[in-house]
């Protein structure tokens, strides 16, 4: 059943009309209906085959106003890396007491960030992080030895994107407390870094489908040429 204030949300968007980023990112605020400060999500087809290897699109992205919501950081490492993650930020440190909680089917927390070294022991929680899009990896920056440098990363905005399999990003850009200037400027770089990977074996038009929502709001359908500088 749609409710009323979806009903009035629904008739302020055409669904004949593709959208500038500059206007969609002024309308998703329109359309907000939460009472809480709802994300702002970007949807974006892409034309490549994700079943293909080079064609796997996955990275991440600072974005230049971060995502509005703090995300919860656990640093796997050694013990001599313990105080640097702790003074970066990071939420939860340590390692086989975080392992043997992983295991028992804990994953409260939004990115977890491992060295080289205790990878090896990490391997084994697959079947738990691997669904969440929680397990580390290098091209994710979340497997290194720096890790106070990862954790201000993602505390300060930086996200990681996968695309799904029939193609499509989802990430959140925001929340509907944002001006429209910063939904615009976050959703434009993590376009641009999707552009940036396109893998030279996708053919034919590489962004598709780009459409803006936020949390339960009907979604805006964008130009891609307003978003292709």
């Amino acid at each position: 059943m749609i409710t009323k204030k979806r009903k009035i949300a629904n008739a302020k968007v055409d669904s004949n009309k593709a959208y500038s980023l500059k206007e969609a990112s002024s309308l998703v605020k329109e359309l907000n209906t939460t009472k809480f400060d709802s994300s702002v999500d970007l949807h974006i087809k892409l034309g490549v085959d994700p079943k293909k290897a080079d064609q796997a699109i996955r990275g991440t992205v600072s974005l230049p106003h971060g995502t509005g919501r703090t995300k919860k950081v656990l640093v796997l490492c050694t013990p001599d890396k313990e105080e640097a993650a702790k003074a970066a930020g990071a939420d939860f440190v340590g390692l086989d007491e975080f392992i043997k909680k992983i295991e028992g089917g804990w994953t409260d927390v939004d990115v977890i960030i491992a060295t080289p070294a205790v990878m090896p022991k990490i391997g084994k929680l697959g079947k738990v992080l691997g669904p969440r899009n929680l397990m580390p990896n290098p091209k994710t920056g979340t497997v290194t030895n720096d890790v106070a440098a990862a954790v201000t990363e993602v505390k300060g905005g930086k996200i990681a994107f996968k695309v799904d399999k029939v193609g499509i990003i989802h990430a959140s850009v925001g929340r509907v407390s944002f001006s429209a200037d910063k939904i615009a400027e976050n959703s434009q770089e993590l376009i641009n870094a999707l552009v940036r990977l396109k893998p030279s074996s996708s053919k034919g038009t590489y962004l598709r489908g780009v459409s803006m929502a936020s949390t339960m709001s009907p979604g805006i359908l964008i130009d891609t040429k307003s978003v292709q500088n």
